[in-house]
């Protein structure tokens, strides 16, 4: 019968033991429970952390001979192009991102998980704007696109472009774009 009572108080020690051990976080790896729940498969601005990305300016001439310049952050990565301004909850004026394509295409941008209206200037290789996608809608899938290859996209804030009177056929330049390599 001792050898029974020294058995039961050597198991109910060691049960305590290891509620202790859990109870303070040092449970070893193959005794933790599964999550109670399946990951969400909802995607967050968390699950598209970024490093920054590289900056330049886009410089715009307007109707009136006016030179706008945008502050623009540089997507030049599949990954970037594809995060864009996604989860921003404003952008102000004088500020945009400029995509980098590796070649000359029909571009299309969707706007799912992008929170506020964005206008998209289309430029062509020969830096002209091939046309603008003026207040799209966020929080969509419908493509934007105007039809024509470009190999560059502005995304700035919604209805800068009529603001400030940058038509379709204005020249651009880039500043701090040049050293920027463009990853297919």
């Amino acid at each position: 019968m001792r050898a029974f009572l020294r058995g039961a108080v050597l198991a109910a020690a060691l049960l305590v033991a290891g509620c202790q051990q859990e109870a303070q976080g040092s449970t070893p790896r193959a005794e933790k429970a599964a999550p109670a729940k399946p990951p969400s498969t909802d995607i967050t601005a968390e699950d598209y952390a970024m490093q920054p990305l590289p900056r330049g300016f886009v410089r715009l001439k307007d109707a009136f001979g006016g030179v706008h310049r945008v502050e623009v952050e540089i997507a030049a990565t599949p990954d970037a192009r594809t995060r864009g301004l996604m989860w921003r909850k404003e952008l102000a004026d004088g500020k945009g991102m400029l995509f980098l394509f590796p070649s000359e295409d029909v571009q299309g941008f969707w706007m799912r998980n992008t929170l506020i209206p964005l206008d998209m200037l289309f430029i062509s290789s020969d830096l002209r704007i091939a046309g603008i996608v003026s207040r799209a809608e966020p929080r969509t899938l419908n493509s934007r696109s105007v039809g024509l290859p470009s190999q560059y996209v502005l995304e700035v804030p919604g209805g800068w472009t009529e603001k400030v009177g940058v038509r379709k056929g204005t020249a651009v330049e880039f500043e701090g774009v040049s050293g920027v390599r463009i990853v297919p």
